[in-house]
């Protein structure tokens, strides 16, 4: 079992450690289509020129911009749920819409499309449920079966939606894509297209942190007191969050020379998955690791990654949750997990968070 520094070490470096895992993909023309613009399963030079271009329209600034429409989105979700009475679903009210309204919005999907993008990116996710069990082989036939014909409905609507920025490039997203220039040269469609395909599974991984956030300050109340009392604490809420259940549970490499690692060694070819839920709570890292501190300094978590494929959706995720939960602690003098109804989770090995999260809250 790969701990801190071996999970570490794997995430920073990619020449030994390969991003592009063809054996754990069917090869099948949908995913082909799906993976040629997604840089999380590319090495340098060409991720280095994806992702710089994919960076370019995606920037800092852009996101910090956002932040007064969460807000305002955030409210109107808040005040949804309350008009239902003091007991509602964290995820169903707040913890997925909150996400998908971002990326629809971001990536200026029309509202009359916005149901139909949303049952797709769900059964798309639902049906993407691995087994420890399972063989490589039968995950890739169970994904040719049930993935293929949802990625393919999903590759050609974001195809249309880019094609379409193409000859009328607006503001958003998409169509900042499609008009950023490096060295005079442009990002085809099916290269923005696997950006897009990250972006529309991303807004589920922040629900996840979103759920588990909510949940770990549940097990920990006195925490909800700490952050009425410092608002500034916050950030440092969620990165112990993240680190105490990361959403993405592990991530994979193609090993590329014989190495060793963990003292075990490693022959060329062999694919490794690296346990972040293991790295996260190293205690030769962090101290004392299975008790949520949102006070840990340093606290330098993997959950993220680390190197060139450290997430380029993390400080989006992270403002979100951020103000998600300032306006809730604004809002709430209480809030709890209900003990009468089962809080539902996810297959943890595919993605650690909740499908259910029913809460009780007391207002000012």
């Amino acid at each position: 079992m790969l701990g801190y520094h071996d999970t570490q070490q794997v995430q920073t470096d990619p020449v030994t450690f390969s991003s592009e895992v063809a054996p754990l993909a069917p090869k099948q023309e949908d995913f082909d289509l799906s993976n040629k613009g997604n840089f999380l399963r590319t090495d340098d030079p060409e991720h280095r020129r994806l992702r710089g271009m994919v960076s370019k329209a995606f920037t800092p600034k852009m996101i910090a911009d956002l932040e007064p429409r969460i807000v305002e989105m955030t409210t109107q979700l808040l005040d949804a749920a309350d008009t239902g009475g003091d007991q509602w679903d964290f995820i169903a009210e707040l913890g997925y819409p909150l996400p998908f309204m971002v990326m629809t919005e971001l990536l200026g999907i029309p509202d009359s499309d916005r149901a139909f993008l949303r049952k797709l990116s769900d059964t798309f996710v639902e049906v993407q449920s691995y087994e420890p069990d399972g063989s490589l082989d039968d995950q890739g036939e169970s994904a040719v079966n049930n993935v293929a014909p949802l990625l393919r409905e999903l590759n050609q609507y974001l195809l249309e939606i880019l094609r379409a920025r193409r000859k009328n490039p607006g503001d958003d997203l998409a169509g900042r894509l499609m008009a950023v220039e490096v060295d005079g040269v442009r990002l085809d469609e099916e290269e923005a297209l696997g950006f897009l395909n990250l972006l529309v599974a991303g807004h589920h991984t922040t629900t996840a942190a979103l759920g588990n956030t909510v949940l770990a300050l549940d097990e920990n109340p006195h925490v909800w007191d700490q952050l009425r009392a410092d608002p500034a604490l916050i950030p440092a809420a969620i990165e112990e969050s993240v680190r105490f259940r990361p959403p993405f549970p592990r991530s994979a490499r193609r090993v590329t020379m014989d190495t060793e690692i963990g003292g075990q060694k490693i022959p060329a070819g062999a694919i490794v998955l690296v346990w972040l839920t293991t790295a996260n709570r190293d205690d030769r890292v962090f101290a004392d690791p299975g008790r949520f501190d949102i006070l840990r300094k340093p606290n330098p978590h993997l959950a993220f990654g680390k190197g060139i494929h450290h997430c380029l959706g993390a400080p989006l995720a992270r403002l979100e949750t951020k103000i998600a939960m300032r306006l809730m602690l604004e809002r709430y003098r209480d809030i709890r997990v209900r003990g009468d109804v089962p809080v539902n989770l996810r297959n943890p090995w595919t993605m650690i968070g909740v499908h259910k999260l029913p809460i009780e809250v007391r207002r000012y």
